[in-house]
């Protein structure tokens, strides 16, 4: 009998944060100068790789760009256009995703701050290629006055199993809180940072990638160091299951500083922790903060895009290919 015999699926390769390849620098020094929020996408027809990113400074600025870009060989990008929060109207953007359709078409979805509620809110752009989107032609995908006990829905992260598109978004749940702080948690237009909330992981599912239902939470029973957060970022298929990359963090005064941990599941729905006692993944200096860990499998190749603590507290963008399992 093989030693191996009792193993099934592969475990989903790690990378060492520091071994990547700067992508994008800070346009500044110091806490809240940060550019990340990874969406990665490879078009195999092309050989092309696309990644949007969000362009963050110090309150009161906040997420004021989005950007997305395009590269031959996954290190070296070029930005082809970007969205700044003023189009919106909005305080904020936060982490887009790009994906191509079985129809062919191209979706861009954007994640930012609804100026009418001062919550999270998704839409989508359709176009037939990734430079001809019209931000005017968007439409809702999700706010949060649609899901109930979620108090803001973000970050979204989009896969196709079959002829099934998935989402995966950072949702805020809705927790019983003083009623002088509920009439104005979203007074900053910011839920997940004024601990009135805790911050975990929505699942929904289209069949055209644009009207999608939602499916429900998607979490893991907590510990000590991912209490307050479990943002699931990404998933690699590692038959017979699924491996999530997801920010965790212990309250809300790590905020925005979260750290990166793994976990898997059978369902999508119900996933068991693999970094039980701690983030599996951090720098040795700072906040040891990453997160937004972003991974696309081209060939024999697992390509992780993540956002990175410097020395001086701002955030840079990563990348770092590592041989598939």
């Amino acid at each position: 009998m093989s030693a191996h015999s009792r193993r099934f699926g592969r475990p989903a390769p790690l990378f060492d944060p520091l071994a990547g390849t700067v992508v994008r620098e800070p346009r500044g020094s110091g806490s809240g100068w940060w550019v990340g929020a990874p969406g990665a996408y490879y078009d195999q027809a092309s050989a092309t790789f696309y990644l949007t990113y969000r362009l963050r400074e110090p309150r009161p600025v906040r997420g004021g760009i989005t950007r997305l870009a395009v590269s031959t060989d996954g290190l070296h990008f070029e930005d082809l256009w970007e969205v700044r929060k003023e189009q919106l109207d909005s305080p904020s953007i936060e982490r887009c995703a790009l994906l191509q359709g079985l129809d062919g078409r191209w979706r861009w979805y954007v994640s930012y701050v609804d100026p009418a509620t001062e919550q999270w809110r998704i839409d989508v752009v359709t176009a037939d290629t990734p430079t001809s989107f019209d931000l005017a032609a968007r439409r809702k995908v999700f706010c949060a006055a649609d899901l109930p006990g979620i108090e803001g829905v973000k970050d979204p992260y989009l896969f196709v199993v079959g002829r099934l598109t998935y989402l995966l978004a950072s949702i805020g749940l809705s927790i019983d809180v003083p009623a002088d702080q509920a009439a104005t948690k979203h007074a900053t237009g910011d839920i997940f940072n004024t601990g009135l909330t805790i911050s975990s992981t929505g699942l929904a599912v289209s069949a055209d990638g644009e009207q999608f239902e939602w499916l429900g939470v998607s979490d893991a029973p907590r510990g000590a160091w991912d209490a307050y957060c479990l943002r699931i970022n990404s998933i690699l298929h590692t038959p017979p299951g699924f491996t999530a990359f997801y920010d965790g963090s212990a309250s809300v005064a790590e905020n925005y500083e979260e750290k990166c941990g793994l976990a898997q599941s059978l369902d999508l729905r119900n996933w068991t922790r693999v970094s039980t006692t701690g983030p599996l993944i951090g720098v040795p200096y700072g906040s040891t903060s990453v997160r937004y860990v972003d991974c696309l499998t081209v060939g024999q190749t697992v390509w992780f895009y993540y956002e990175l603590v410097r020395p001086d507290g701002s955030h840079e963008l990563r990348a770092c290919p590592v041989p598939a399992s």
